[in-house]
Parts: C-alpha cells; sequence; structure tokens
C-alpha cells in the first residue's frame, strides 16, 4: 500500500482534498485545491498555511511537491510570502486600471501557448548552456555570432539563405531606426515618409535635428511618381517605408509597388529603412523591398510584434559593411549593446523552434480578433484580417481628437490618426490595437463601445486628448 493510501482524511487541512495517482501532478492537484478553496471561501485572505514541512509531511510527499505548489500558486496570485512569518493567503488584487487599451500595437496572448513555462524553459536551456558572466558584462555590440545566425533563422522566410555577418542584433526597432538616421544622415537632411506613419520616426527625426517630409500614398502605399519628384527636390538622407501591414493604415503594399519604389531608390542613389516589423503575420505577403534593390535597402525585423516586446531584439540587415560599422558607431553613442540574456533567450527560442510555435500562435489568435473586430464593427471594419490594428475611417461628424476623447471617458483608449501624421493633414481616422488586452471578453467589451460612439453624433465632446 501506497504512503498516499495510508493519509487519514483527519490529517489533511480541511481545503485540501485527498491526493490521487491519476489526477495529473501532485503540486498541481495541491495548487488547484487552494484555489478552490480561495474561491469559495474556504480560505480567506490572511489566513496562514501550513509550513511546507508539515504539510508534506501531512500529505506523505516530498518537500519539493510542496514547494512547486506554493509556487505555482503565488504564480496564480493566489499566496504571499512573508518571510519568517511563514505564508499567506493573498488578498485579492484590485484592478486600479480599469482602462480598456485598444492604443498599443503588442502581441495577442495566444491560446494553447503556455508562456509562463516557455520563458521558464528558455531561460533555463540559456543558462545551463551559457557562459553566466559573459550574460552579465558588456558586449560591443551587433550581437554574438550564435545571436546572427539566429537572426539569419528569423529571416529566412523573407530572403531565403542569408550571411549571417551582414546582420546586426540591437534592442529594438526605434534604436535600430534612431541608429540608422544618426549613421546615414547628418542634421538638417530630409527624411521622406507616408502622411501616416509610425511615431516614433517623427520623434527621431525632431531629435536628431532631421527634417521630415510627407510623400503623397494610395491605397497600395507611397506614389512612385511622388517619391522621384520628393526625392528630386529634396536630395534626402533617407526614404523610410513600412510596407506590410502599415501601421497604422494596415495596408500591405503589392509586389509591383515595391519593385518600383526600389528601383527609384537605385536611380535617385537613395537609402530605404524598410521596417517590416509584421511581415510574418501578414497571411502571403509580397517579398520586402530589400530583396529588390539589396545594397539600396537597410531592412529592421523586431521581435516586439511576433513574439513579445519583452525581449527587446530587433534585427537590421546591412550589406554593405561600412554602412554596418557606421550604424554600430551610431548605436553604441546612446545603447551599448541588446541584453545579452534576452538576446540569449531569443537566440534559443529560434533555434529550438519555439519561437516558431509561439508566432503561429499569435497569428491564430490575430486572426481570430480580427473576425470579432469585423462582426462588432461591420461596415466600418477595413482591416486585411491579419496583423495587431485595425485603421478605421470615422464619419464626417466625428473627428479624431474627438472620438479618442469621447472613448477615454467611457474607459477606453484609441490612437487618433494625428499621432501618425508626417505632414499637416491627415486622415479622420483612428488605429485600434486588438492585441494589448489579454482577455477576448474584455476586448469585445471595449470593440462594442466604440460601435455604439460610432454610431451616434458627439455631444459637445471637444478638448485634448488624455
Amino acid at each position: 500500500m501506497s504512503q498516499l493510501k495510508t493519509i487519514q482524511d483527519e490529517d489533511l487541512p480541511p481545503w485540501l482534498p485527498r491526493l490521487a495517482a491519476n489526477k495529473g501532478p501532485r503540486f498541481l492537484q495541491i495548487a488547484d485545491a487552494l484555489q478552490a478553496a480561495v474561491a469559495d471561501g474556504s480560505l480567506t485572505p490572511g489566513e496562514r498555511l501550513p509550513p511546507q514541512r508539515q504539510l508534506a509531511a501531512q500529505l506523505g510527499v516530498d518537500l519539493t511537491t510542496i514547494t512547486r505548489a506554493y509556487d505555482e500558486a503565488r504564480r496564480r496570485n493566489l499566496l504571499e510570502g512573508r518571510g519568517a512569518r511563514g505564508t499567506y493567503v493573498a488578498a485579492p488584487k484590485v484592478e486600479l486600471n480599469a482602462i480598456l487599451d485598444l492604443s498599443m500595437n503588442t502581441p495577442p496572448p495566444p491560446a494553447g501557448v503556455d508562456f509562463d513555462d516557455m520563458l521558464k524553459q528558455g531561460l533555463s536551456q540559456v543558462l545551463m548552456r551559457a557562459d553566466n558572466e559573459l550574460l552579465m558584462t558588456y558586449h560591443l555590440g551587433g550581437g554574438s555570432d550564435s545571436d546572427r545566425k539566429a537572426g539569419a533563422t528569423w529571416l529566412a522566410p523573407m530572403f531565403g539563405p542569408l550571411d549571417s555577418q551582414q546582420l546586426l542584433v540591437c534592442p529594438g526597432a526605434q534604436a535600430a531606426i534612431a541608429a540608422l538616421i544618426l549613421a546615414l544622415t547628418k542634421p538638417g537632411d530630409v527624411i521622406l515618409a507616408e502622411p501616416m506613419s509610425y511615431p516614433g520616426l517623427r520623434t527621431a527625426a525632431a531629435q536628431f535635428g532631421r527634417r521630415l517630409i510627407a510623400v503623397a500614398a494610395d491605397q497600395h502605399g507611397m506614389l512612385p511618381e511622388m517619391l522621384e519628384q520628393a526625392c528630386r527636390q529634396h536630395q534626402p538622407g533617407l526614404v523610410y517605408l513600412n510596407p506590410t501591414l502599415q501601421n497604422p493604415t494596415a495596408i500591405t503594399m503589392p509586389e509591383r509597388r515595391r519593385k518600383q519604389l526600389a528601383s527609384i531608390a537605385q536611380r535617385c542613389h537613395v537609402r530605404i529603412v524598410e521596417d517590416d516589423p509584421y511581415w510574418l503575420l501578414a497571411d502571403v505577403p509580397p517579398p520586402p523591398i530589400a530583396t529588390f534593390a539589396p545594397q539600396q535597402v537597410l531592412y529592421i525585423s523586431t521581435l516586439s510584434k511576433c513574439l513579445t516586446p519583452g525581449l527587446r531584439i530587433a534585427f537590421v540587415l546591412i550589406r554593405d559593411p561600412i554602412e554596418r560599422e557606421r550604424f554600430l558607431v551610431a548605436l553604441r553613442s546612446f545603447a551599448l549593446m541588446a541584453g545579452p540574456l534576452t538576446a540569449a533567450l531569443a537566440t534559443q527560442w529560434i533555434l529550438d523552434g519555439s519561437a516558431g510555435g509561439l508566432m503561429e500562435g499569435i497569428r491564430k489568435e490575430a486572426r481570430l480578433r480580427h473576425r470579432m473586430a469585423r462582426d462588432i464593427l461591420a461596415g466600418r471594419y477595413s482591416g486585411s484580417g491579419d496583423g495587431l490594428h485595425v485603421w478605421l475611417e470615422l464619419p464626417a461628424y466625428w473627428n479624431s481628437s474627438q472620438l479618442a476623447h469621447a472613448a477615454a471617458s467611457y474607459g477606453i483608449a484609441v490612437t487618433p490618426a494625428e499621432a501618425f501624421a508626417t505632414g499637416s493633414g491627415y486622415v479622420n481616422a483612428i488605429r485600434i490595437s486588438l492585441g494589448s488586452i489579454k482577455d477576448r471578453g474584455r476586448l469585445r467589451a471595449g470593440l462594442q463601445r466604440v460601435s455604439e460612439l460610432l454610431a451616434r453624433r458627439p455631444e459637445g465632446v471637444g478638448g485634448a486628448v488624455v
């Protein structure tokens, strides 16, 4: 007879059922029992739990099982440790921020992917295989050979086999954009972009004293004839493009337009910064512009939109060795390196396949959320069915700042078009991000509130967006 079967019911805490060999890992049975007891009031906030050794003896299990159970319960916000005084039932968390955030472009949490376990397993592998001292010291920047090879693997769907030495690893796409501006332009230079463009570009250009000029676009992206005219008129230092699921308009530039813009860049001897964070989330996207003008285009792919922003890792493809060195010098002026630990974790995930699994889960979840947005926003939905955001053009009786202000008063954050404007004019629209609200039910509630607002005229709404 096993030791478990000799335990008498009266020996157990009243909230804990008898453990069974056929009901899964014992530590999870204990954590589940804790959760059920907190939910039904058998355990109340502030109540002290038995010491781990005592509970292990009562249940006839080893101490490690109880430690894992308590750790799991803490992860679920059920318990809190108070040092030598022991472990107590935690008070319920108060939701201090009731805002439904539809303003931040982050990947949605995918169903069926245990991100906590993925993080623990990935870090465990990194710490097992890497020199821990190297993970905690300064690096010259650009990434280790392993990190660059992981970058080549990550970019293989876009480019096929790549020379990993042409890739650089940096702390996020924003840092990459800033370093490219510093490396390849000088104060007063012009940077060309579409009328609606990534706000981080505008911030960096203004900070570094560069002039941002909008080039007209249509439903396929920047107009080739207008780009050529602007190049001859302004002699720009760079052209910035976000051609796949563009932020904020969600337009994916067709292949023909990409070829035309690449050809103009070659004729006019101007560099294109191709910021392409959403390519891997798109449904059969065209080849990157960089495939049509490899020496002319500097390509950025961040993990923030396909995996998680917390990694702060982006890969930058720069073919010219002199430009790579200039980029690194510029990057070191404000960000010496990507974090070695997160870079090693990203490399581990890419090479062991975890990153691909997580990204596929995010793709599926994003598509599901787009279907939800299409159903709720009905005829106003203009997304492509993939990516992280929807660009919603407004009825004439609303302007984007009014609607953003009104939405905020209803507890919803959206981003008005003027946040993306590179020139004086902008489309009357808002961007709705679909990934930043974890719970689908809360996302549905936010989208329904936006739909209700759109269906009626504003009532004296005005002022600044808060």
